[in-house]
């Protein structure tokens, strides 16, 4: 079987798709040590698979990788607020300016091979907790020097 033609993890047994859907179905349950890293872990697929990227081409999720490598779950939260804040319809002039400046790195193409895929994080495929933070942390430290 081919790897993932966007981050280059073996497809078998399961694909980034099946692996990334178990990881939403564990992060959405909002339990420790999946629920609080979901940004990060999204995050991470997304910039891992760009053909996924939203309208604003990874800013906000290479801000928030960013933020959790520099200063881990709080500077994440922190950055989030502030996103929240600029949304809100009160505020005038769009979102927060951490994340509308925070484009990623210009490149010729997005990378193709990652040091550390949703593979490694999933294990199994079962996402075990034991080690989980740690290995969201080698993920999202993996993407951000592969697009750096």
């Amino acid at each position: 079987m081919e790897p993932c033609a966007e981050c280059g993890a073996p497809m078998d047994p399961r694909s980034c798709d099946e692996l990334f859907q178990t990881l939403l179905a564990l992060d959405h349950a909002r339990q420790a040590p999946w629920g609080p890293l979901h940004g990060v872990s999204v995050a991470c697929f997304l910039l891992q698979h760009p053909s996924r990227l939203p309208a604003d081409n990874g800013a906000r999720a290479w801000a928030l990788l960013q933020a959790y490598l520099a200063g881990g779950l709080d500077e994440v939260n922190q950055l989030v607020g502030r996103a929240r804040r600029g949304n809100s319809h009160r505020v005038k002039g769009g979102p927060a300016p951490a994340a509308r400046d925070a484009a990623l790195p210009h490149r010729d193409a997005p990378p193709s091979r990652f040091s550390v895929t949703i593979h490694e994080v999933a294990v199994d495929g079962s996402f075990p907790s034991a080690e989980f933070t740690e290995r969201v942390t080698a993920w999202a430290a993996a993407t951000v020097d592969a697009w750096s």
